[in-house]
């Protein structure tokens, strides 16, 4: 198996998740400044095996796409020119920042940090992105078990 990686993107800075090699456990990679992201994803790549990578899709209320999109539309004509062979898809992102400031005061962290650290939300944000298709697949029934951890594999 290989990993997840989630991509919140913003006109300024990117917030990263990306998942154990199991695809169980999202995790913050951190953020990116937007104009090195490209950079950041070919040297990634190139090192983390990588099976798919998800985009927030920012829409509004009513279900249309947010302004946004005009910013991320390039992003991705990049990112499949880049990775030909990579898999993308576009996660609903509606909710992941109040959810990942909420996240954030309740975890205990200080008033002044959250102020300082302003990428701190996008990273949380992209957590709580991957998180979501996680569950997602998860309750569809997308969700692949390794033989090693199924009850139906067979001894060797």
């Amino acid at each position: 198996m290989a990993r997840i990686l989630a991509i919140d993107y913003g006109r300024k800075r990117t917030g990263l998740a990306v998942t154990d090699i199991l695809q169980i456990t999202p995790g913050g990679l951190g953020t990116v400044p937007t104009h090195q992201l490209m950079d950041f994803l070919v040297d990634y790549l190139g090192r983390e095996p990588v099976e798919r990578i998800i985009v927030g899709h920012p829409r509004q209320m009513n279900y249309e796409e947010s302004e946004s999109m005009r910013y991320i539309r390039p992003f991705l004509g990049q990112l499949s020119r880049a990775f030909p062979n990579m898999p993308v898809e576009l996660v609903d992102e509606r909710f992941t920042s109040q959810l990942a400031q909420r996240t954030i005061r309740e975890a205990g962290i200080g008033r002044i940090r959250r102020q300082s650290d302003k990428g701190l939300v996008d990273e949380v944000s992209a957590v709580i992105l991957l998180q979501s298709y996680l569950a997602s697949r998860e309750s569809s029934g997308g969700i692949q078990l390794p033989d090693f951890l199924t009850t139906n594999s067979k001894k060797r």
